[in-house]
């Protein structure tokens, strides 16, 4: 699309530079700045913006505890700075000697001629930036660049309506840069725009706020980036969950008519802040450049998505190249080989069956018709020789008592011991199966089918777990997943017509009390009250807080909700508390 040019206004082009950048990897990140700008510069791109902590990456933890990593990073910012030439660059990183910094630079002509040290470390969450950062305290400054008046914030910065954008609107900025490094959690895109629109209004400043992609342990950055003008206007927004540079033209206007006529302006104190001139040059000519806004995405594709997005990021930045699976028959593992194929390819996916004495026809048919719809490798490891070899091992020691959960959990510790075996001689990476549902209440086996490297659906309730392989069977126009494994109830299979709901509560009544008692943290009592059966709520808290020892066991896995066990959701193991 395009709008004519009007030489009344101030043409500032834009660009957000939506990137995936690897923790640690310093040189390929500059060299990916590097890539991006090569092709800007050729579209003529008064400032592209780059995400939070662009040279190193986000979150980069205790790295910046090492002073070597802090001198790199340095050294990376003035390789990106004299590489620079018209196009003005706005870079994150780690800065600092004394103290350290969560910092964006704006460089431009060979030079680095603004620096801002975030003011507002998050703390909260999956946040713990002031265990590394100190606060900034730079006096807060603008650069002008083509006429334009411009200043820079960081992430934290603009969520709080107290922030640094206030000021910065207040001592004459009109355009905002905005480099940010902001984790998925379902739904948050939508609310995150509301946000950026409102502080755009409230301080008359058009924002250009631009997010990263990319998986980093549990985190995945969804992307996003957007560009909003001074009256909170949506200009133009970046797919969610794939690398993207957007460009755009900001027709920037005198912003004192608003000012004067909106009281949220009239507000703002009035002393200009210091500005140091960037660069001027003839306006762009012909007419601006106004993208299409990529669309929000519906809430099953959103979490597929991020799934997808965190899986392929753990594997490839990891080093690996092919997964393993331990495929029961089960919804579970069969949506984690549907994930790993769309995440790394059919090809760079290998399910596993291995059936046990106990073991339904059905499964081995389920599990077969699922890896030919998916064009997986599949290959079948009976474990009954080795069930039976570990019974007759054991067999003096359990002499006169009865058969309980220990010999339905050896077969899972034989399935855990040889995808491992398969792992190190094969060179993949073991994706574990189990829900969040599951995990909350240790319904699992250590050693078991918590034996891998990286956990696909950990954050997953089983009743999302269901949608999810329904919204993908409709997506495809076909039976992917097959209907059988959608419908058929759950179970185990570690005894004879073993169930599921032998052992839980019916998963919607499960997830409904473990919705309220690990993501909302209301106590077993306040449950209750609001209706819950006693008994359950009693048993299922129980099971959740004697669980904590193996989740802290248990492999890393991709946080798609408010509060995911690992980084949001901290408890003690010791902990007597029952509420």
């Amino acid at each position: 699309m395009t709008v004519p040019y009007n030489p009344g206004m101030r043409r500032l082009r834009v660009a957000a530079c939506q990137i995936n950048t690897v923790m640690g990897d310093i040189d390929g990140n500059v060299a990916k700045v590097f890539d991006v700008l090569e092709e800007l510069e050729t579209q003529q791109v008064d400032v592209a913006v780059f995400p939070e902590l662009t040279v190193c990456g986000y979150p980069p933890e205790d790295l910046v505890l090492k002073p070597g990593f802090v001198e790199d990073c340095a050294d990376a910012v003035a390789k990106i700075a004299a590489r620079t030439g018209e196009t003005a660059v706005v870079i994150g990183s780690v800065v600092g000697d004394r103290d350290l910094f969560n910092a964006a630079m704006l460089c431009v002509n060979g030079e680095v001629v603004l620096t801002h040290h975030k003011r507002l470390l998050p703390n909260y969450a999956v946040f713990d930036e002031r265990r590394y950062f100190t606060t900034g305290t730079l006096p807060l400054e603008l650069a002008e660049i083509n006429g334009v008046k411009v200043g820079l914030a960081i992430c934290e910065d603009v969520w709080s309506p107290t922030g640094p954008m206030h000021e910065l609107a207040a001592g004459g900025a009109e355009v905002v840069l905005v480099p940010n490094g902001s984790p998925y959690r379902e739904g948050k895109a939508l609310g995150r725009d509301v946000m950026i629109s409102s502080r755009a209004a409230d301080s008359s400043c058009a924002m250009v706020y631009v997010n990263q992609i990319g998986g980093q342990d549990e985190l995945v950055f969804d992307g996003g980036s957007t560009i909003f003008d001074h009256e909170g206007t949506l200009v133009a927004r970046s797919p969610l969950f794939e690398e993207h540079v957007l460009v755009a033209d900001l027709d920037v206007r005198a912003t004192y008519r608003k000012r004067r006529l909106d009281p949220r302006g009239q507000e703002l104190p009035t002393p200009p802040l210091p500005v140091t001139f960037v660069s001027e040059h003839e306006p762009t000519p012909g007419p601006a450049v106004v993208p299409e806004i990529a669309p929000h995405l519906g809430r099953h594709e959103e979490i597929w998505s991020a799934l997808v997005l965190g899986t392929r990021d753990y594997v490839q930045k990891n080093g690996f190249s092919e997964v393993g699976v331990a495929l029961s028959g089960g919804i579970d593992s069969s949506i984690v080989v549907a994930l790993a194929a769309d995440a790394l390819g059919a090809d760079k996916v290998h399910a596993v069956l291995m059936p046990s004495r106990f073991s339904s026809d059905h499964s081995l048919s389920d599990s077969v018709k699922l890896c030919e719809a998916l064009g997986v490798d599949h290959r079948t490891i009976p474990i009954e020789p080795g069930h039976q070899a570990f019974l007759d091992m054991l067999a003096p020691s359990f002499e006169g008592r009865e058969e309980d959960t220990t010999e339905e959990n050896l077969q899972s510790r034989i399935r855990g011991v040889l995808m491992m075996g398969l792992s190190n001689k094969l060179g993949w990476l073991i994706l574990t199966t189990g829900n969040k549902s599951e995990v909350s209440v240790g319904y699992s086996t250590l050693y078991g089918d918590t034996a891998g490297g990286y956990a696909v659906i950990k954050d997953v309730w089983k009743t999302d777990v269901y949608d999810l392989c329904r919204w993908r069977n409709e997506v495809a126009g076909t039976e992917i997943i097959p209907e059988h494994v959608i419908t058929k109830p759950p179970s185990a299979e570690l005894r004879p017509d073993q169930r599921d709901d032998q052992s839980l509560p019916p998963y919607p009544v499960l997830d409904a009390v473990l919705q309220g008692y690990v993501e909302d943290d209301l106590t077993a009592t306040e449950l209750i009250a609001a209706g819950h059966d006693e008994a359950i709520v009693r048993r299922i808290v129980r099971l959740v807080d004697i669980a904590e020892y193996k989740r802290r066991q248990s492999p890393p896995g991709i946080r798609v909700s408010a509060k995911a066990f690992g980084r949001d959701r901290r408890v003690p193991i010791t902990n007597r508390y029952r509420g």
